[in-house]
């Protein structure tokens, strides 16, 4: 049995999960919806990033912009990741990631609310917590740019950024450093289920599953496996711990990925809610090892 000790920590816990707010995430992903379509090297991505960075400037953290130039199939493309440093003590760190770009398609407007906006809205919520929330490890929350493939996805078409920090933080030593990764991709669906990503660490899946189920949410951490080239994969390669959160089954028969459909009005705040809790505890339990 748990000591009272124990039973307080627990509880507090809970509650702290509970300070993550999924109508403010919601919110911050209408925010970066407004700008429209925002691929790779466009104003409107580069407009959102520079709300990003306004809003991480008022909170207390260290901010960086990882900038470089993308070869592409469209010729090279300067591309921009967003780096916040939550600093903690241990000398060991953690890292909370996801998109903020969109995809490029000339025969329709594509505003990405799930692909691309989620993720954006949701880590600009959880910096808003961390910042006021105590910790041991440091915290690294990345808005990656050029996710998506500006024409077919393959190895060389897709996954810029993150392909780029990975290298980044292999040579000057972060990734030595990192106990684990999560990304966070298309995590806004009001219908959420989150599969098992057969690219993820089994440890860090199977911790994140029984934070879910502790916390009343089992039912949208599914057991069905997927398996999805993701911003994770880049990490993974370089030995990481990493784990994707994405729910692959946007609209019936993923219908709505990568089209018109994809827009506000397909998301729902309790699915960010959901995400932003599992994810918080998880941080503390991953401070804990």
């Amino acid at each position: 049995m748990l000591g009272k000790k124990a039973l307080l920590i627990f509880w507090a816990v809970l509650a702290a999960a509970a300070d993550f707010n999924g109508q403010a995430a919601y919110d911050f992903t209408a925010q970066a919806v407004s700008y429209g379509p925002r691929p790779p090297g466009s104003k409107e991505l580069a407009a959102l990033r520079s709300s990003i960075m306004a809003f991480l400037k008022k909170l207390p953290c260290s901010i960086s912009e990882d900038s470089f130039t993308a070869s592409t199939p469209a010729g090279p493309i300067g591309m921009s990741n967003i780096v916040a440093l939550f600093a903690g003590s241990s000398g060991r760190a953690v890292a909370v990631t996801g998109h903020y770009d969109t995809k490029v398609f000339k025969d329709f407007r594509f505003v990405g609310a799930n692909d691309g906006g989620s993720s954006t809205g949701f880590l600009m919520e959880l910096a808003r917590v961390l910042a006021s929330r105590p910790h041991k490890d440091d915290i690294y929350l990345v808005w990656f740019d050029g996710e998506e493939a500006i024409e077919e996805w393959s190895a060389e078409d897709g996954l810029y950024g993150s392909r780029h920090l990975a290298r980044r933080w292999q040579h000057d030593g972060t990734l030595s450093r990192l106990k684990a990764l999560i990304n966070v991709d298309m995590i806004g669906d009001r219908d959420l289920g989150l599969g098992m990503d057969s690219f993820s660490s089994p440890e860090i899946g199977r911790l994140v599953w029984r934070v879910a189920a502790d916390l009343g949410y089992g039912r949208h951490f599914l057991r069905k496996a997927i398996a999805v080239e993701d911003d994770h994969t880049p990490f993974a390669r370089l030995g990481v711990r990493v784990l994707d959160l994405i729910d692959f089954d946007y609209g019936p028969a993923n219908s709505w990925w990568h089209t018109s459909e994809d827009k506000l009005d397909k998301l729902d705040p309790r699915s960010f809610q959901v995400v932003g809790e599992v994810v918080l505890e998880t941080l503390w339990r991953l401070e804990q090892q």
